[in-house]
């Protein structure tokens, strides 16, 4: 097996991360199977996380050509954008995913197995309440090396009166 690049396990978290991201990420590194490998979709029991699963979303990763299809997306997404976009590409439910600042932390985790962080202003169309966002891409392998799912975490941030 190849060994993972230290970015993807060694990924720190800036301090002042939501409570839910830094909960995710903890919950990421706690099922590795091994301290040198990623943990895959077998590992990931959604069961110990409960109060975060409405801001989780699962997306495979498709290669030969590499896209992205979303496996199972949380309820607050459902309420951002406006329509439950589980079973669509990436790009065909976002259709500036591709050109999109998101974009390369997801070909990042496909490619080199590298967590994604970011904080800031939406990136694809939500309702007009929320300010911001934070997300967090962790890469998924069942072989422990080759990432084969996303896990992901997308915290909303409303504004006032929202």
């Amino acid at each position: 097996m190849t060994p993972l690049p230290n970015r993807a396990l060694d990924a720190e978290l800036p301090l002042d991360s939501d409570p839910r991201v830094a909960q995710l990420h903890r919950y990421w590194l706690a099922i590795r199977p091994a301290s040198d490998r990623l943990p895959g979709r077998q590992h990931f029991d959604p069961v110990a996380i409960p109060r975060l699963l409405r801001w989780l979303w699962l997306v495979d990763i498709v290669r030969d050509p590499l896209r992205f299809r979303y496996r199972l997306v949380g309820t607050e997404h459902v309420m951002a954008f406006g329509r439950d976009t589980t079973g669509e590409w990436l790009d065909e439910a976002h259709p500036t995913f591709v050109t999109s600042s998101a974009y390369p932390g997801f070909v990042a985790a496909a490619g080199g197995a590298a967590t994604s962080h970011y904080r800031g202003r939406p990136v694809y169309f939500v309702r007009k309440d929320f300010l911001s966002i934070e997300r967090l891409i962790l890469p998924l392998a069942r072989n422990g090396w080759l990432p084969d799912i996303i896990l992901g975490i997308t915290v909303f941030t409303h504004g006032a009166g929202a």
